[in-house]
């Protein structure tokens, strides 16, 4: 009787085991969807030089809240998983800028030029936990 018992016992354990595993998860997954919603709903989509604004200002306090490091420039450090970076790809002068430049150069500036400017989403890249790690926006008028 004991034996069965036991058996019984180990059984239950095994089972609250995976059952716990499965809901870690998926809990896990369900988080890192709903913070990717906030950016994959930009991929391959034209919008305006205010949401370029939105999106920086999401990445970096996602970065801040995630307290990802920086490094002696002041970029954000990728960290391998919940580090964003954003680069944007200006058509007037070819040049490629990180969202941190534009962010410490002032997004008020940025709105101001770029407000009814268009941009697109046209790279997105994800970490191994599946959240997003990287968007390139390019410029697509002038």
């Amino acid at each position: 009787m004991k034996k069965l018992a036991i058996i019984f016992l180990i059984g239950v354990v095994i089972i609250v085991g995976i059952a716990y595993m499965y809901l870690s998860y998926k809990a896990s997954y369900n988080e890192a969807r709903k913070e990717n919603n906030q950016f994959e709903s930009y991929y391959n989509q034209e919008f305006y030089g205010a949401d370029v604004v939105t999106l920086i200002n999401k990445a970096y306090d996602n970065n801040l809240t995630n307290a990802v490091e920086k490094d002696e420039n002041g970029i954000f450090k990728e960290n391998d998983i919940n580090s964003i970076k954003i680069d944007i790809k200006m058509l007037d002068n070819d040049t490629t800028y990180n969202m941190e430049t534009l962010y410490s150069g002032g997004m008020d500036k940025f709105v101001q030029f770029y407000n009814s400017i268009k941009f697109k989403c046209t790279q997105i890249e994800y970490h191994l936990n599946n959240k997003v790690k990287y968007l390139l926006i390019e410029q697509i008028t002038q």
